[in-house]
């Protein structure tokens, strides 16, 4: 084939033949040039906007930060830092599954990506699945040992499963990395407090308010309050300090699903009612009783969101000198004080965990028996040869929580493991499920909760609950906004394992080893 000779209009002057070819090379390059400059141009872009969005995330506005990630993923959709920055706020947001699937989109596109896999393991976590969010977070730390966020993660994964010290150690590496991120300075000094080490959680809580955001008020008016109370508590030489005989064995009364113990306060010599309560981290007293006692506040400040009536109650802690419990006494028990709202019920307290953490704890609904046994005894870890030993998990404000399986809702749920609540609950969002409006009845039940009584209630009868191997069928449930507990878990709750599913079991806690032995009731 013959190329056709081009023809010009006119004469190339042989002198301007080198200017034209400079020109025509310069031409070039200038598109070229532009190119990367538009390039550079939203390089630049996606920095100023990626900065800003992470400023307010910080600050804590994260609507206004998810805004503005939504619209650079819109504009730069294969960009891994922006996804990976919506991913973070969503997280935050407990938007879960976006969340997971933006990470886990870039861990697959980028496998030596540290932070996908860091954002990917928190995620997970969250969503309560510990042994695929471990593997992740682990994974992380391999790309890059300074990744801030995988060490909080494993700070906080060990945190739930009772490895208090190994948390401790995990959250101090990602503040000695990032001192400037607000959430690992608050959660070390909540791991701080759960190890006991009290002068050291207020002084993490001074940092968090230091770096914090001063927009939530009503937040760092409780934790002022809470410092004041870690001060005090600071200042004494040990805590839920252990006398009398090495174990004991009690009765209970069982009203409404609930066991009641009686017990004996400092010098007061009637017995008070309490209810043991393992829904709750920390003993409460009742307003009125502590007054009766003569038992006056120690530390206050703000309000503190609950169930009920308007929604919140004043935060206000005391101390009590001595617990008796049978032939067990328990020296310098912190607790809250708070009016209670069912006074004709002639409760006087609830016993938290803290106070029965220290023992091997049995509850016995067969016999209507409460025991307690102290770890250096000989008997110190319980075995599966009585019945079935079940996991427990303790959630970031002090809950138990356990895997429980609804009967047609897939996958397992995680429940809080809750003897003060008469009645078990599950979460708004499983009582909207499209499988669960078979199972909801006409009536409606009123809750009485720590802020006042509740609306009416939804009310669902549960075909099959099942935790571990041990199931009941047809139990009754109502439906409950979980978010403010889940606002404090660290790890999403679904509902609440109560009373009405307890009662048939004998149940012993082992603490230290965050396990429960479920013995099923001979009726």
């Amino acid at each position: 084939m013959r190329y056709k000779e081009i023809s010009f209009p006119f004469r190339i002057n042989r002198l301007l033949l080198p200017l034209l070819i400079v020109c025509l090379l310069f031409a070039f390059s200038s598109v070229a040039l532009a190119t990367t400059d538009e390039a550079q141009i939203q390089t630049e872009e996606v920095k100023k906007l990626l900065k800003q969005a992470e400023k307010l995330t910080r600050n804590g506005n994260l609507k206004e930060a998810e805004k503005i990630l939504r619209g650079l993923f819109e504009r730069h959709p294969q960009n891994s830092k922006v996804k990976l920055g919506l991913a973070y706020v969503l997280m935050k947001e407990r938007k879960l599954f976006e969340s997971y699937k933006l990470s886990f989109d870039v861990c697959t596109a980028e496998p030596q990506n540290s932070y996908a896999f860091a954002v990917l393991g928190m995620t997970i976590l969250n969503a309560g699945n510990f042994k695929e969010a471990e593997i992740a977070l682990n994974n992380s730390l391999n790309l890059n040992r300074r990744q801030a966020l995988a060490w909080a993660g494993l700070g906080m994964l060990d945190f739930y499963e009772n490895r208090i010290f190994d948390s401790l150690d995990a959250m101090r590496t990602a503040v000695y990395i990032d001192s400037n991120e607000p959430d690992f300075v608050f959660s070390l000094a909540q791991i701080s407090a759960r190890a006991e080490k009290y002068k050291e959680s207020a002084q993490a809580y001074r940092d968090f308010l230091r770096i914090s955001p001063r927009t939530d008020t009503e937040r760092r008016e409780r934790i002022k309050g809470l410092i004041d109370f870690l001060e005090y508590l600071g200042g004494k030489s040990t805590l839920y300090e252990i006398g009398g005989k090495r174990q004991t064995k009690v009765n209970f009364k069982l009203v409404r699903d609930r066991p009641i113990i009686q017990l004996r306060v400092n010098k007061f010599d009637e017995p008070l009612n309490f209810v043991l309560d393992t829904g709750s981290g920390i003993s409460v007293i009742s307003k009125q009783t502590a007054e009766k006692l003569e038992i006056s506040p120690v530390a206050r400040g703000g309000k503190a969101k609950g169930f009920g009536g308007n929604g919140k109650f004043e935060i206000v802690y005391g101390f009590l000198n001595r617990v008796e419990i049978g032939d067990v006494a328990i020296k310098n028990v912190p607790v809250y004080i708070r009016p209670f709202h069912s006074v004709n019920e002639g409760i006087d307290g609830y016993i938290g965990l803290s106070l029965i953490s220290k023992f091997l704890t049995t509850i016995d609904y067969g016999d209507t028996s409460f025991s307690l046994l102290r770890k250096d005894s000989p008997r110190e870890e319980i075995s599966d040869s009585e019945g079935l030993v079940l996991p427990l998990r303790l959630t970031s404000g002090g809950f138990l929580s356990g895997e429980v399986e609804i009967e047609g809702i897939e996958p397992r749920l995680n429940f809080i493991v809750d003897t003060g609540a008469s009645l078990s609950v599950i979460s708004d969002v499983v009582a909207g499920m499209d499988a669960m409006s078979r199972f909801q009845v006409r009536e409606k039940i009123k809750v009485v909760g720590s802020a006042g009584e509740t609306g009416e209630m939804p009310v669902f009868i549960l075909p099959r609950l099942t935790f571990g191997k041990e199931s009941r069928r047809s139990i009754v449930a109502i439906a409950l906004d979980l978010d403010l507990i889940n606002e404090s878990s660290g790890f999403e709750q679904m509902g609440i394992l109560g009373g009405n599913f307890l009662k048939n079991y004998r149940l012993t806690f082992d603490f230290q080893n965050s396990k429960v032995l479920f013995v099923p009731i001979k009726k």
